[in-house]
């Protein structure tokens, strides 16, 4: 089990890791005529780099700590974090009918409460 949630945990920040990396460095009107991206053309470019730099620490905070043994613990709230991060994108991508992208991000965030619920009990890093 701990290497599925090693593997849940490397997956997610690939993920994590691309989304930040496009967010921060592409622009906001190339952003909003990408599939699944119009959501960027309604905000603020600050609020788009912001949540883009956020993701990018995600995929650091996903697997740092836990490789170093340094604050270990932040693995799994860094999860935490990004189910609650994956909640408002599955809300702002249903309001706006793309059900598609919604349910990949159902699928982020139950990789990402599996990480939670394996890192916070049975399998945490001390102990």
């Amino acid at each position: 089990m701990n290497l599925a949630l090693w593997i849940g945990a490397a997956l997610l920040a690939v993920v994590a890791l691309a989304g930040g990396a496009i967010k921060t460095f592409t622009p906001q009107t190339k952003l909003a005529a990408s599939p699944g991206g119009a959501w960027t053309g309604d905000v603020s470019a600050a609020f788009v780099k912001v949540l883009g730099v956020l993701e990018i620490l995600a995929a650091v905070g996903l697997i740092l700590p836990g490789v170093v043994g340094v604050a270990p613990v932040l693995v799994p709230v860094t999860a935490l974090c990004w189910v609650l991060l994956m909640i408002g994108a599955m809300v702002t991508h249903g309001r706006r009918g793309e059900l598609r992208f919604a349910m990949l991000n159902l699928i982020y965030l139950a990789l990402a409460a599996f990480i939670a619920w394996g890192r916070f009990g049975p399998w945490p890093f001390t102990g």
